[in-house]
């Protein structure tokens, strides 16, 4: 069977099921209002058969009746909170805003405590433009009931329309916090955060929306991939070390021997709830231009992503890899190891205890698995072992066994035919550094383009630079084994 055809077939089915979970739902509605009709027979006092009654027609979208109903039910006892709020809803579908807000501020006057009653008002106020009650409302609604990510996301959308960006990426953070599946709230800040000219941001925002498929409104996917077609590339940096120069004649458009090279790098530089770290973004810059010089078919840069972004661009490179000769993976960021297991920290992780970190991070495993389908290349970069702000606030709550939190990263033992290299070695602090890019991705960029320089070979001149400009404070290491068979060149002899 065809993909289109099961795709049409499983839609065919969906709407099946759907289409049967609504006439199960009109016949139980009918049911409910033939037993409170019977009810209201037997007693016409009854307030609550009336407002069963009304939950029934509403539910079966007799929005007049269900009105009706309501408004006996508050007749019959006029501190039914629940009946205020019901009509409030049913006037605010048939778009009497003015009679919804009266509703729903009967509701908050009977329970001031009433967070929906608050969140909708909030909606009705925002639809007649009065966006400073809006957010008043959604305020109180938050502060009633922090999990409200629909109220985080509208308070958002209220301050965006004020021009109060910073405000508003908050608030869609704060949604993305309590619901990380919110693709809405990943395109409303990605367009802020494109607004305020913070294209790598919305980028990363935009690229996270697409990895949402399963949850992802069409709405939210369109404009995802409208916005992606048209954002800026990103801009050149502007650095202070020496461009690698790399003859013409060296390098030709593709790999001397035929060989598909792909990469992915990422440069994670602007944590959201730590102090940000200087240069990862212009070293991934630097690392995928010089790739780029070497011959690569493929060259994915990627910038500042949260937890869903990167998980996602690992997802797409693993796939690209399946028919790649070599695929690599650079990645300049925070990183830790907690219990002997490794980890890279996307910049909206939140780690106040060690037990988070596996759901705040991502197993340097999954990195591994991403190029681990190549031909015959699988190399991973990591200058992920900086000194970590996390480590430092972590509350230690696993057993003693597991507890353990080192400086840097934890040795890996890769499947044969990968080589994985610390920008320092296990348990050791790598550096930023002071110039503007770190000492190993200035070492890497320029031993990358010597002709002839084999990648096992490579990697030692790049340890000795690193060691030589630190005063041998930091020392990279490679763990894993290549094929002893073959050797392999960024850029092949004259």
């Amino acid at each position: 069977m065809g993909v289109l055809m099961f795709r049409k077939l499983f839609y065919c089915l969906a709407l099946l099921v759907l289409a049967a979970a609504n006439d199960r739902a009109k016949s139980e509605a009918s049911a409910a209002i033939v037993a409170a009709s019977e009810a209201i027979r037997r007693d016409p006092r009854d307030a609550n058969a009336y407002y069963n009654r009304g939950n029934a027609y509403s539910a079966r979208g007799d929005t007049d009746r269900a009105i009706a109903d309501y408004s006996a039910t508050i007749r019959l006892d006029p501190a039914h909170a629940n009946a205020h709020y019901n009509r409030g809803n049913a006037y605010s579908n048939k778009g009497d805003t003015e009679r919804a807000i009266a509703d729903y501020t009967a509701t908050i006057r009977l329970d001031p405590a009433y967070a929906n009653a608050y969140y909708n008002r909030g909606n009705a106020y925002s639809n007649k433009g009065d966006t400073g009650r809006a957010i008043a409302d959604y305020t109180e609604a938050v502060r009633l009931q922090p999990t409200n990510a629909n109220a985080y996301f509208n308070r958002g959308n209220a301050y965006g329309n004020k021009g109060d960006s910073d405000r508003a990426i908050a608030d869609y953070t704060e949604a993305l916090r309590v619901d990380p599946t919110y693709a809405n709230a990943y395109v409303n800040r990605g367009l802020a955060y494109e607004k305020r000219g913070d294209f790598a941001r919305a980028r990363a925002d935009f690229n996270a929306t697409l990895g949402l498929t399963q949850s992802a409104t069409k709405w939210a996917l369109d404009k995802a991939r409208e916005r992606l077609a048209v954002l800026p590339a990103p801009r050149p940096t502007t650095i202070l070390v020496e461009k690698p120069s790399v003859p013409p004649a060296v390098v030709a458009p593709g790999a001397a021997n035929g060989d598909r090279r792909i990469a992915l790098v990422i440069g994670n530089s602007a944590y959201e709830n730590v102090a940000a770290l200087p240069n990862p973004v212009r070293d991934a810059s630097l690392v995928a231009d010089v790739l780029k010089l070497t011959g690569f078919e493929a060259v994915t840069l990627l910038t500042d992503l949260r937890k869903d972004a990167l998980v996602n661009a690992l997802r797409e490179f693993a796939a690209r890899a399946e028919t790649a000769d070599w695929a690599v993976v650079y990645y300049a960021g925070h990183g830790m190891e907690v219990g002997g297991v490794n980890y890279l920290i996307p910049t909206d992780a939140r780690i106040a205890a060690d037990r988070e970190i596996a759901f705040e991070a991502v197993p340097v495993d999954q990195v591994l698995n991403a190029a681990e389908r190549a031909k015959k290349l699988r190399l991973v970069i990591l200058d992920a072992c900086r000194d970590n702000p996390f480590a430092a606030q972590m509350k230690r709550t696993m057993t003693v066994a597991s507890r353990s939190v080192s400086r840097g990263l934890a040795p890996v033992e890769p499947e044969a035919g990968t080589l994985v290299v610390y920008a320092a070695k296990d348990g050791e602090t790598a550096l930023d550094g002071d110039g503007s890019n770190s000492p190993f991705a200035a070492a890497f960029v320029k031993n990358v383009p010597t002709p002839g320089l084999e990648v096992r070979r490579l990697f030692d001149f790049v340890r000795d630079d690193v060691m030589e400009a630190t005063g041998r404070k930091q020392k990279p290491f490679s763990y894993g084994s290549i094929s002893g068979r073959q050797d392999f060149y960024f850029v092949s002899g004259k």
